[in-house]
C-alpha cells in the first residue's frame, strides 16, 4: 500500500510537471503597456486611433492620460511615467524638447483651428466675435495651447476680451458652454465636432491665420522606446490621417 501511495504521488508530481511545462510553452506573452499623453483636445480620436493601432500591434496595450498640454509636460518634467506625449501646439513641446527629455525629434501629425462654440440654438444670437462683448465668454488660460492660440487671434484682429472664466483645457471650455453655464467660448472646430449636438459653432473671422500645429514624440525616460516610436509613426499613417480628417483636423 505504501508503494502504490509513493507510486501515485511520484506520477502526480511527474504530470503536474508535464502540465506545468505544457501551459508554459502554450501560455501568450504579456502585453506591453504603452502610456500616452496627450492633449485634450484629442480624446475621442485617439481611442479609435489606439484600436487601429492594435490591429496591426496586438501584444501592445495602449493607455492614455489626457489633460491640458501644459500640465502634461509639467508632469512629464516632474518625472511622471509616460511613453509618447501629444500636445496641442509645438511651443509646448519644446519645453520638453529643450530640457533634453525628448527621444528624438518631434513629428507634426495634425493641426487644428479656434472657433465659437455656442450653447444649442444659440440662445444669444452670436454671429461674430464684434458680439461678444457683454456676454459670457469663456477661454483657455494662457498657458494652455488653446490660449496662447486665442491671445494671438485677439491682437492680430484688435479684439479686447473679457472672459467671465479661464480654463486649464479646452475640454472644460467646452463642457461650460455645453451645460449652459457660458454664453460662448473659444474653442478648437474639432470640439464642436465632438460636442455631441450640445454646441453650434459659430465662425471666427480671422481664425485660419492661427492655427496650432500638433506634434507627437517618445519621451525619453521612456522604457518601451521601441514601441512609443511605432506609434508616433502611426499617427502619420494612412489609417490615422483618415480618422483624424473625419474628426474635424487638418493633417500633413
Amino acid at each position: 500500500m505504501r508503494f502504490l501511495s509513493a507510486a501515485c504521488i511520484v506520477a502526480l508530481l511527474t504530470l503536474t510537471a508535464c502540465s506545468s511545462g505544457s501551459a508554459s510553452d502554450s501560455g501568450s506573452e504579456e502585453k506591453t503597456t504603452l502610456t500616452v499623453f496627450a492633449a485634450a483636445s484629442l480624446t475621442e480620436v485617439f481611442e479609435s486611433v489606439a484600436e487601429e493601432f492594435n490591429q496591426t500591434e496586438s501584444d501592445v496595450d495602449v493607455k492614455f492620460s489626457f489633460a491640458g498640454s501644459s500640465d502634461l509636460v509639467a508632469q512629464i518634467s516632474e518625472g511622471a511615467p509616460a511613453d509618447v506625449i501629444a500636445t496641442a501646439d509645438e511651443k509646448t513641446m519644446d519645453t520638453l524638447k529643450g530640457e533634453d527629455l525628448l527621444a528624438g525629434a518631434p513629428q507634426i501629425f495634425a493641426s487644428n483651428t479656434l472657433t465659437l462654440a455656442v450653447p444649442k440654438g444659440n440662445p444669444r444670437n452670436i454671429a461674430s466675435s464684434k458680439d461678444l462683448a457683454g456676454q459670457d465668454l469663456v477661454i483657455c488660460a494662457l498657458q494652455v495651447p488653446c490660449g496662447s492660440a486665442t491671445e494671438k487671434w485677439a491682437k492680430q484682429n484688435d479684439v479686447t476680451l473679457d472672459p467671465v472664466s479661464e480654463e486649464n483645457s479646452v475640454t472644460d471650455v467646452l463642457g461650460k458652454v455645453s451645460a449652459g453655464q457660458a454664453d460662448a467660448g473659444i474653442v478648437y472646430v474639432t470640439d464642436v465636432a465632438r460636442g455631441n449636438g450640445d454646441v453650434e459653432q459659430v465662425g471666427l473671422d480671422g481664425a485660419d491665420a492661427v492655427v496650432n500645429r500638433y506634434p507627437a514624440a517618445a519621451v525619453g525616460a521612456s522604457e518601451n522606446k521601441e514601441e512609443a516610436d511605432e506609434f508616433v509613426s502611426f499617427l502619420r499613417s494612412d489609417e490615422a490621417v483618415a480618422l483624424l480628417g473625419d474628426a474635424g483636423f487638418s493633417t500633413p
